[in-house]
Parts: structure tokens; C-alpha cells; sequence
């Protein structure tokens, strides 16, 4: 009787978890291939660094949002839309709400994070999130309605000055322009306080020209449907918004802050460098929810390219576990730090290089292609990149 394949199961379809298929999918097995089950909520892939340009019409769903069966067809992987009921890591089981039970030999975790909006009386109610896809379209529907009052200014709070606040107030400014007000609330004493000197200085500049508030080490006390209560030096004004977002905070997934594995204080599971649980080598956790120190020991950010990379390395060690081979430890490589600062405007900073304005917008295009999941992917993307811009041409002309 011929022994079952093994199954590995990745739960999230994010820049972790669909990385680390087709890494998978691509490593040469030599006797029995394993049977590799991706799932996620979603039936999308989302290249989140591009969720900004639907806001502004540069990019179309299509272009940031690719179908998982599209993008693992002749992969090898199954691909299950499904939420994560419960992980079992004793019985080595996954349970889907309303789905399959899933059991596993490699199970990875990249389930990523969720926006916390109870940290604010109001932010739950009343704060649009930007994260999802579905978050993405619910702000559309709502900056549409306002668009389309007979409102002589739109006046816009922006929850955090990181890199979602600051893309994000710029993408809208240059939507609305006259006829928007945006002010950038952010609690600590500067603007993008992880990135780069030459990034956070062109920031500035962006903002500055698109006239955007900015409300430094200033608290929220609360948010309400059309008012905005804020805290600065122990005063507290009420400034009156007809939209509020929020882009503060990253929270683990309670199905994983419930499992009986080690973890730090925000919920994070502690890995080795070989993206491994700690007292668990069979699970690996990736992104987000990992509390990752890299080879060299250093902290790994919670960032798309460091996700990517983990993808790698966890589809390698992997295969190296069912193989019988030695794993790799992940080196985290710092390659670049890329911002869209509005239509057709950017920073890009890495490498030894740094880039502002139109180059910089056409290098981070560039980058993002490279880093689009497949070949069929980059080629449609890029190809409709080159002749969009030629065809409106043509169309205004005409």
C-alpha cells in the first residue's frame, strides 16, 4: 500500500503565504510530491503596494488584484477560499468556518494582521480602514458621495503619518485639490519616523505643496460621523471632518493569538531564523504575525519586501525539511523604500540611489512589475502599462 503524500497547508494568501507556493511549486521533488493547499478569505491576490492607485484611477482592479486560480494554474497548488475557524497543532489540523477540515505535515502561517479600530471610541463606527481590497472599495463608495455634494470644501483626517497616512493624503489631495482639506494626525514627533532621511524629506515637500495639515504628537479622544476630537498638550478641540481614516496599528488574528505557542507581547509568534515556531518545527510563520530576528539578528519590519523574502526562504526550508536537507537561516536584504507621494510622483530610496518626482514613480512601477507573482502577470501588466498612456493620448487628441 503506497504511503499518503504530506500535506503542507498555508494559511494567507499575502505576499508570505502565496510566495512561498510557488517557491514550493517550483523545487524539484524526487520522490512522492507533497500536496500543497493555499487558503485564504479572499479569492485574490492583493499586491497591497498599488492598493493606492485605484483611489486616483491610475491602476484598475485587475492590475493590483489577481484571482489565485488564475495565478496557481499549473502550479500544482490548491488553492481554498475559506476563513480559519481553528488551528489544532497537536492533532496537526486546520478547521475552515463552514469548510473542510485540513490536516498537515508543514503548516505556514502568514494570515497577516487586521486594522484595530477599538482603540478610539468611534474609530469602529465611524473610520474607513485601508487595508483590504474591500476596505479600498468601501472608501471609494464613500469619497464618491462626497465628490458628488454640493459641498463647497471636503475636509479629510488622516490617522497616522507612517507611509499609509502620508501616500494615502497625497493620492487624495491630488484627487479632490481645491476642494479638499486634509489634515495628517500622528502621534509621535515626526512623520515616517522608520524611513529614510531623503524619503521623509520629499514627504515633506509633497505634503507641503498640497497643502496638508499635519497635527504632530497630537491624541485622538474620539471620533464621531462628522467631528473629530483631538488632544494636543492636554487640550482637547473638536475639529469638524466629513471623513475619517484610519491607518494605525497592526493586530495579530485572534485564531492565532489563541494558539499555545510562544509569542511576544503584541501577539507576534517568535521564530527561529529559519522562519520556524519556536518548539514547533513543522509550523513557520511569516509576515505580520511573525516575531522574526533574521541571521545576523537583526528585526525583521513588517513590510511587503521583507514578506516576500520569507516567502523564499520558507518554500526552500520546507522542501529542505521533507528532503532530509539542511535549512537555510533567512538574511534579511534591505533593498529599497519606495512611496508614492501622488499622481505621477514618488521617492524611491535604496540601493545607493536615491529618486524623486516622475523617475521615481516610473522606478517604483518598474519594481513592483519585477515583483508581480508570474511572467503572464508581468508581461499583461507591463504591456498595458506601456500602451494605456498611448491610447488616452490618442483619445484626447482625437
Amino acid at each position: 500500500m503506497s504511503q499518503q503524500p504530506a500535506r503542507i497547508c498555508i494559511l494567507g494568501g499575502g505576499f508570505g503565504g502565496l510566495y512561498t507556493a510557488l517557491r514550493l511549486s517550483q523545487l524539484p521533488w524526487e520522490s512522492q510530491r507533497p500536496q500543497i493547499v493555499l487558503v485564504d478569505q479572499s479569492d485574490r491576490f492583493l499586491f497591497s503596494p498599488l492598493l493606492y492607485e485605484l483611489l486616483t484611477g491610475e491602476l484598475q482592479t485587475w492590475e493590483i488584484a489577481l484571482p489565485f486560480e488564475e495565478i496557481l494554474a499549473n502550479t500544482g497548488v490548491r488553492f481554498c477560499q475559506g476563513i480559519v475557524a481553528e488551528i489544532d497543532i497537536h492533532e496537526q489540523r486546520v478547521q475552515l468556518q463552514d469548510g473542510p477540515e485540513i490536516t498537515y505535515e508543514r503548516l505556514v502561517l502568514a494570515l497577516g494582521g487586521e486594522t484595530p479600530l477599538d482603540m478610539v471610541p468611534g474609530a469602529m463606527s465611524c473610520a474607513f480602514p485601508f487595508r483590504t481590497l474591500a476596505d479600498a472599495y468601501s472608501l471609494e463608495e464613500r469619497l464618491r458621495v462626497l465628490e458628488e455634494s454640493e459641498a463647497d470644501k471636503i475636509r479629510v483626517a488622516i490617522v497616522g503619518a507612517g507611509y499609509s497616512g502620508v501616500e494615502l493624503a497625497c493620492k487624495l489631495a491630488d484627487r479632490f485639490r481645491e476642494r479638499g482639506r486634509f489634515r495628517l494626525i500622528e502621534l509621535t514627533d515626526q512623520i515616517l519616523r522608520t524611513s529614510p532621511e531623503f524619503n521623509r524629506q520629499s514627504a515633506s515637500k509633497a505634503l507641503e505643496a498640497r497643502g496638508v495639515w499635519i497635527d504632530l504628537e497630537t491624541r485622538i479622544e474620539s471620533i464621531q460621523s462628522d467631528a473629530i476630537a483631538l488632544e494636543y498638550k492636554n487640550q482637547v478641540d473638536t475639529i469638524p471632518v466629513d471623513l475619517v481614516i484610519w491607518t494605525v496599528g497592526t493586530r495579530v488574528a485572534p485564531v492565532v493569538r489563541s494558539l499555545p505557542l510562544k509569542q511576544n507581547q503584541r501577539g507576534q509568534l517568535t521564530t527561529t531564523p529559519t522562519l520556524q515556531v519556536v518548539e514547533h518545527p513543522e509550523i513557520f510563520a511569516l509576515g505580520d504575525l511573525a516575531d522574526c530576528r533574521d541571521a545576523e539578528g537583526q528585526q525583521v519590519p513588517a513590510t511587503a519586501q521583507a514578506a516576500l523574502q520569507q516567502g523564499d526562504y520558507a518554500g526552500w526550508n520546507i522542501w529542505a525539511s521533507l528532503t532530509n536537507r539542511p535549512l537555510l537561516p533567512y538574511h534579511y536584504q534591505h533593498l529599497a523604500e519606495i512611496m508614492t507621494l501622488g499622481t505621477n510622483n514618488a521617492t524611491f530610496a535604496g540601493l545607493g540611489i536615491t529618486l524623486d518626482g516622475p523617475l521615481a514613480y516610473v522606478a517604483r512601477r518598474l519594481a513592483y512589475l519585477y515583483r508581480m507573482p508570474t511572467l503572464d502577470h508581468q508581461l499583461k501588466i507591463g504591456l498595458n502599462w506601456i500602451v494605456g498612456p498611448i491610447i488616452e493620448s490618442l483619445e484626447v487628441r482625437g
